[in-house]
């Protein structure tokens, strides 16, 4: 595929009509809900109780106007009228404590389930996926369930009883004027839920242009060095500010629907009220009824509209919530990496050991086929569309024409294979424990792809992979990863101290052994700079170390874990000829008694290899030793004597 034709459909992706995304239902609302019904049957109970002292009122209005007409005397009315506004009033701060607390709650579990799930997704969803969307799902999105207690349960449940209640209480009074009310109310009714719908679309909608806003701007701050220095800072602007626009224009469009909603409880108000005074004046007139019960009709109709009103609110609250709910649960109906196991396991023959393997091999492939899936395909040509169209964010490198582009934040390498059918084609190589394989070839030919199907990033989609002679899927992943030390080719270092870093994979390293390592890779003068030593801070991605000591931190905290299996993809990528050569020292000073598998462009870095697989598109096209493939593979001569190694 070429550049231009990749760029166009990259741009087609990226600048097409993308889908809003998925809509929740109220059902799946629920199970975040009742994992608080404790709470909430606290909630409902007081919900009761604020409503009874709420409809008393108006009945304790109208017997204290019918004794003021009577010339009666009060007696405890008044009291017991201002006792039970304050019981309403201490019921209602207590039950908005309970609600807010209870939403706070459903906010955090909300996001310990999306933050457990997100880090348990499969290898393949974080290469089809923004990184910023996903942040912007465990932070924007699960925010607005906030409101669907706050603003939308509290009015559901008690509004609810207050609307029953007055309804009730106003065809006792009046039924004819209450027929009067239910047709004006009922109009305004199917007026809000003809609007809510809108909401609900319009809603998830600006929370996908709201995850997309959070991917633009993650990736420009991750590579604003670059962009600085390309000159392209507006561009970038411009590029953000386009996706915030998006997300303006959608909430735009929310806001005139939500406009609409809140002036028919409104109308319906003035208009119900109008019709009272002049239906209910006449019939006050006309003796049908007595004017306290006009009053007491007219109170009770108060509290008919403002719970519809507050109704409607939470109806636009409660859209809104499902809209970002319908993309949480997107991701947590996403299978987890260990999800295929069981099933891949029960696939495969009654036993993995390879019969004619006396001396099985540390690592062994066998005939392995391998294909990108469709979605990581097209996220990647996507990139490449953004690479060429924002051109600071591509490097080529002149020696091996690769191409490598930062996206959200991170640099992420444009593997050319990725447009090919297959990225591996019936590979078939040995590693005998304890030696030393390297892995070479020109960009594009599958080098860095094996590795992920050592680590089970992937699954082969025909063949095996063996480890000691036992298929890699017949294993636990956590299981097999303890078994290899993995370096990427652009390994990122993690924001915090030198020593978080080493101690990812060895929590329980001292301080010691993390010195040790250190200096086993050449990095003892970063432990000289700060007196904090391994305590010292790295900065955000590792910005206070430069290219060749962030490779060389990644290699140490392989070493650290002390993993009987290395692998290495271009360690030493990044590192000028003095720090070469002290690097291939500490590998050959910690190769010893370990299994080693080395990616490199560079051939003076395996020369001495034990053994070379030469891949090209996809296939191996040649294996030995250096000089063996110098006569025998034309590929391997001819990158040899580009690198003036023959």
């Amino acid at each position: 595929m070429s550049t231009s034709t990749t760029a166009r459909t990259g741009r087609s992706r990226l600048r097409g009509k993308e889908p809003a995304g998925p809509r929740a239902t109220f059902r799946q609302l629920l199970p975040f809900i009742f994992e608080h019904r404790r709470t909430l049957i606290v909630v409902a109970v007081l919900s009761i109780l604020g409503a009874i002292a709420t409809l008393v009122q108006p009945l304790l209005v109208g017997q204290l106007i019918t004794r003021v007409q009577n010339n009666e005397a009060l007696g405890m009315l008044v009291w017991a009228l201002v006792a039970f506004v304050v019981v309403a009033a201490l019921i209602s701060g207590f039950q908005h404590f309970l609600l807010q607390r209870t939403g706070t709650a459903v906010v955090y579990s909300s996001r310990r389930k999306l933050i457990a799930r997100i880090l348990h997704l499969p290898i393949s969803e974080f290469d089809a996926r923004r990184t910023g969307d996903l942040v912007s799902r465990v932070g924007t999105d699960t925010t607005l369930l906030y409101a669907v207690l706050t603003q939308g349960l509290a009015d559901a449940i008690g509004n609810a009883l207050i609307f029953l209640g007055a309804l009730i209480a106003m065809a006792i009074i009046d039924p004819v004027l209450l027929a009067i009310i239910v047709i004006v109310i009922g109009a305004s009714v199917v007026g809000v839920v003809l609007l809510s719908g809108r909401i609900r679309v319009a809603s998830t909608e600006q929370q996908v242009k709201v995850g997309e806003l959070a991917s633009g701007v993650e990736r420009a701050i991750g590579s604003i060095r670059t962009v600085r220095a390309a000159g392209a800072t507006e561009r970038e602007v411009q590029s953000v500010t386009e996706r915030a626009t998006e997300a303006y224009t959608v909430g735009v469009r929310i806001a005139k629907v939500s406009a609409l909603v809140l002036p028919v409880a409104s109308i319906a108000l003035q208009v119900s009220l109008l019709v009272v005074l002049g239906v209910g004046g006449f019939r006050v007139a006309s003796g049908a009824i007595p004017i306290a019960s006009l009053v007491t009709f007219i109170m009770f109709l108060f509290m008919l509209i403002a719970p519809l009103g507050s109704t409607f609110g939470a109806i636009t609250s409660v859209n809104q919530a499902l809209g970002a709910l319908g993309r949480i649960q997107e991701v947590l109906d996403l299978p987890v990496e260990s999800d295929s196991d069981a099933a891949v396991a029960a696939s495969l023959p009654g036993t993995s050991i390879r019969p004619d393997a006396a001396a099985p091999a540390a690592i062994e492939f066998v005939d392995v086929h391998f294909s990108y899936p469709e979605n990581v395909v097209a996220a990647r040509a996507a990139a490449e569309a953004e690479a060429v169209r924002v051109l600071e964010n591509a490097h080529v490198d002149p020696a091996t024409s690769s191409v490598t582009v930062v996206q959200d934040g991170e640099s992420a390498p444009l593997h050319g294979d990725l447009a090919q059918p297959g990225v591996l084609q019936g590979v078939s190589f040995r590693v005998p424990r304890g030696s030393r394989v390297a892995l070479v070839g020109p960009s594009g030919a599958g080098k860095s792809t094996t590795l992920s199907l050592i680590e089970r990033f992937y699954d082969p989609t025909a063949g095996a992979i063996l480890v000691d002679g036992v298929d890699i899927r017949a294993l636990e992943r956590d299981e097999l990863r303890a078994r290899f030390g993995y370096v990427e080719q652009d390994a990122p270092t993690l924001a915090g101290t030198i020593a978080d870093n080493l101690r990812l994979a060895s929590p329980e390293a001292s301080d010691a052994d993390c010195e040790r390592v250190l200096r086993a890779v050449n990095l003892g003068e970063v432990l000289e700079r700060s007196p904090l030593g391994v305590d010292a801070e790295v900065g955000e991605g590792g910005v206070m170390l430069s290219g060749g000591e962030r490779q060389r931190l990644a290699i140490a905290r392989a070493l650290l874990a002390a993993a009987p299996i290395l692998l290495l993809d271009e360690s030493t990528s990044s590192l000028d000829g003095l720090n070469e050569q002290r690097m291939r020292d500490a590998i050959d000073a910690v190769a010893e008694g370990r299994t080693l598998i080395v990616i490199a462009h560079r051939l003076s870095t395996v020369v001495d290899s034990d053994h070379i697989v030469v891949l090209d598109h996809g296939r191996v096209v040649g294996q030995g030793t250096h000089s063996e493939l110098v006569e025998s593979t034309p590929l391997y001569r001819d990158l040899a004597r580009h690198q003036l190694l023959v």
